[in-house]
């Protein structure tokens, strides 16, 4: 009897679990070109709670261990759940493991630790720190429920003076820190009752890490929860396969440096839907790698990207700049983008281009867009808080130049912003051809088309109304 209950409660859950992938399956419905579908991961009804670990939700115990021993239970007896239940649990980085899904309840919060120390890697203590929640070569892996993931990063981020208020400004000053000779941008260094982990501020700031950062998994499932104040980036999966992102909401202080919200490095059957971003660098990212190492890793290939608001980013949609993997089947349509810099953004430069192919962007509405509503961009050059101007050496090969080619826009609704279309290519190089933007009504305040010589952009049926 205790065998057939088992088997039945197996059948219950495998049936459970077809109905979602069906659900998610229904997406690919209408899709201008063929595209692999993501593949839902499943996991074995068990399910643990880390308060049974040791952990403690009181926002002043480190619950590190509480929460790897969990992780790794749930993982040895074969998969299932680890609950996150109410409350405030601080923890230094985690590595989630193969069939095993991290369950937040609603009033849960998974708060990174302001120690810095305990985010090193032992591995290579002096570069980059471990994400926070880490995995690599793991299948079957999810973030689940309804609660928050926080990475602090206040202690590790620089700020510009230019992008806060005074009362701001001061708060900052308030945590120590050191601010340049300029007086312009305060640094995470030096802070009080925070201990430094490298000689200086410069190289402190080079070693801030992401939030969700994962490597060659297959089968990701992030759905429900928030995820915000990284750091660094927010939801990094790498050269990894089968990556949906359901209702998640991904959120940071506009201003925050490098605050990317979701970017998709080198990755193949993605589907990103139903989610929330307002960030303060790239909202929904596409990255290709540079040179011939991002060749090596793959193109971003059969990706869908639905029913998605982004409020302010530096695009609402981006492809780049380290395109060199290439670009492959992505569609991005029924999105809103409210207050973002620029609404589809295409962005390169010499060493990191590569090439996109069957690229569509339609029905998608925009408002209160700072910059371009379209931008394509072949001179982009990564410029941290730190960049000095002119330290920048463009490389000697033009062996991976941007490509950017066909890319097919169509029924874009924007109202407000500086310019409607506008493209930067590079002399005596074609990096932006094959562009089509059909069926699209922009109202702008600077200019409808400021399209170089150097792009070729057949814009058909489309109105533009400006500021008379």
């Amino acid at each position: 009897m205790k065998k057939l209950f088992s088997l039945l409660l197996l059948f219950c859950i495998l049936e459970a679990n077809a109905q979602d992938q069906k659900n998610y399956d229904a997406y690919y419905t209408n899709l201008p070109v063929q595209m692999q579908k993501a593949v839902l991961p499943v996991f074995p009804d068990y399910e643990v709670n880390i308060n049974a670990y040791g952990a403690k939700g009181d926002g002043l115990t480190l619950c590190t261990e509480a929460i790897q021993r969990a992780i790794d239970e749930v993982s040895k007896h074969g998969g299932g759940k680890v609950v996150v239940p109410d409350g405030v649990f601080l923890t230094a980085p985690i590595t989630l493991k193969s069939n095993v899904n991290l369950y937040l309840s609603r009033n849960a919060i998974l708060m990174s630790t302001p120690n810095k120390k305990l985010h090193l890697d032992p591995k290579n203590p002096k570069g980059r720190c471990l994400p926070l929640i880490a995995a690599q070569k793991a299948e079957n892996i999810a973030i689940t429920g309804h609660g928050t993931i926080d990475g602090n990063g206040a202690y590790w981020r620089p700020v510009k003076r230019g992008k806060v208020s005074d009362t701001e400004w001061n708060v900052f000053k308030a945590m120590g820190g050191e601010i340049s000779q300029k007086g312009d941008l305060w640094l995470p260094f030096n802070l009080k009752g925070i201990e430094n982990i490298a000689e200086t501020a410069l190289k402190e700031e080079s070693m801030r890490q992401d939030i969700f950062r994962i490597s060659k998994c297959k089968k990701v499932l992030l759905q429900g929860v928030t995820i915000q104040n990284s750091p660094r980036f927010h939801v990094h999966p790498l050269e990894s396969q089968d990556i949906i992102l359901d209702g998640i909401t991904v959120r940071c202080p506009w201003n925050a440096q490098n605050g990317d919200a979701i970017d998709l490095s080198n990755c193949q059957r993605c589907l990103v839907v139903n989610s929330i971003v307002d960030a303060g660098d790239d909202g929904i990212c596409m990255k290709g790698g540079t040179g011939q190492s991002g060749v090596e890793k793959g193109a971003c290939k059969d990706i869908l990207i639905q029913d998605n608001t982004v409020y302010h980013a530096h695009g609402g949609f981006v492809i780049g700049s380290d395109v060199s993997g290439g670009m492959e089947n992505i569609v991005v349509r029924s999105c809103r983008f409210s207050s973002t810099d620029i609404g589809l953004r295409f962005k390169s430069g010499l060493g990191r281009g590569g090439y996109t192919k069957n690229i569509f962007c339609y029905d998608i509405v925009m408002s209160d867009i700072t910059d371009d509503a379209i931008c394509f961009e072949c001179t982009y050059i990564d410029k941290t808080a730190t960049y000095q101007e002119g330290s920048y050496q463009k490389p000697e090969t033009l062996a991976f130049a941007p490509d950017f080619q066909d890319i097919h826009i169509n029924n874009i609704v924007c109202r407000g912003c500086k310019n409607a279309i506008r493209s930067v290519g590079l002399e005596g190089l074609e990096c932006v051809k094959n562009i089509n933007i059909s069926n699209s009504s922009f109202f702008y305040l600077g200019k409808d088309i400021n399209v170089d010589a150097y792009s070729k952009i057949d814009i058909k049926n489309c109105k533009f109304e400006g500021l008379k």
